[in-house]
């Protein structure tokens, strides 16, 4: 079984999140070739252990890049967004300085973001189940 599809727990609890994010370039300005989405691979994946997440998946385009992160219940996603877009603005131009031309008053990052909730069962399935819980037709003695 793959690492991302297992069931993680936690003190006092069982999960599975899965969180799609997607971050945008200040501007929509043309920044990354590929050697700096691998750069900010291994800062997300940094970040992300630091969180007790894991990033699964990242790719994007010159413009902008796709996370696909695990990430336990006691985590805020805005949290983490801005851990992952704070870091990785500072690291990237520490290590890739040709960089700071695309830097707009010291951001690279638009400042909205992109969260969806995603992996599991599809939401039809999930609410069919809901529905077909034996609701209790007396009340407990």
């Amino acid at each position: 079984m793959e690492k991302s599809s297992k069931i993680r727990t936690g003190r006092h609890c069982v999960f599975l999140l899965h969180v799609h994010l997607v971050f945008v370039t200040k501007y929509r300005k043309s920044v990354f070739q590929k050697k700096h989405l691998e750069t900010l691979k291994e800062i997300f994946a940094k970040v992300c252990q630091d969180f007790e997440a894991e990033l699964i998946e990242l790719n994007g385009e010159s413009d902008h890049v796709h996370l696909l992160v695990n990430y336990p219940p006691k985590v805020a996603v805005s949290k983490l967004v801005n851990s992952l877009k704070g870091v990785s603005s500072r690291k990237l131009k520490q290590i890739h300085p040709e960089l700071r031309q695309y830097y707009w008053k010291n951001a690279l990052w638009s400042p909205s973001y992109f969260a969806g909730s995603c992996g599991g069962a599809p939401l039809e399935v999930i609410k069919q189940y809901i529905e077909t819980q034996k609701t209790p037709t007396t009340s407990p003695t």
